[in-house]
């Protein structure tokens, strides 16, 4: 049996990023791709009521010293050695996202992926500026141009609208958020919940011979 596994990310949130990271490992051990959502956080956020923990964390006595902890054992579980902090967070990422429906729909989402990745918490840079924007994805090779025009047309704003619109409907409230089959999860701390949900859908029943 073959099941759908969804990732809707922002490139805004940290931990979709941390989250990421880890997919490769899921998708070897279990044989089954993830299809990766680009979704606008912002609109998420204004849909549901939510808000970023960094807004959420503040003020609280040690609840963000304890996050702060949990996501260091993240990064060592899973040998993340490349991610920074952004200095510049929160960033403003309707460009970026819009250049991700964009690259999809151009069929260079991989290199604009990992590119936006790279600038946002590897070399952390103030990726809703319009000129670091343009200067840092063609620093990684990216026609940037090219998808920042195409990226202005409707069917592009409509379809991350759409995907986003879409998340909220089917129960997202933040990134990540994964969906296996139609079961949603929430966070990077649900991973491996994710894949045991994979292996459960995708375990064969087995035949009965009469």
């Amino acid at each position: 049996m073959t099941v759908k596994v969804e990732f809707l990310f922002d490139f805004g949130s940290p931990n979709a990023y941390l989250a990421e990271v880890a997919i490769a490992g899921i998708e070897q051990r279990t044989g089954v791709k993830f299809d990766y959502v680009p979704v606008l956080l912002g609109g998420i956020y204004k849909a549901t009521g939510n808000m970023s923990p960094f807004e959420s964390l503040r003020g609280i006595k040690n609840k963000p010293e304890y996050q702060a902890l949990e996501t260091q054992r993240f990064i060592r579980r899973h040998g993340i050695v490349k991610f920074r902090s952004n200095p510049f967070f929160p960033v403003n990422t309707l460009m970026l996202m819009r250049g991700a429906v964009a690259a999809q729909f151009e069929g260079v989402f991989e290199p604009y992926f990992r590119a936006a990745y790279h600038h946002m918490w590897e070399e952390p840079k103030k990726m809703d500026d319009p000129a670091i924007f343009r200067s840092a994805f063609l620093s990684s090779g990216i026609d940037i141009d090219r998808l920042a025009a195409r990226a202005q047309q409707d069917d592009v704003k409509k379809k991350l609208i759409e995907l986003t619109e879409n998340a909220v409907r089917r129960g997202a409230f933040g990134s990540p958020t994964f969906f296996v089959g139609n079961e949603m999860f929430f966070g990077k701390d649900q991973l491996r919940d994710v894949e045991e949900s994979i292996v459960e859908q995708t375990r064969q029943p087995v035949s009965q011979t009469a």
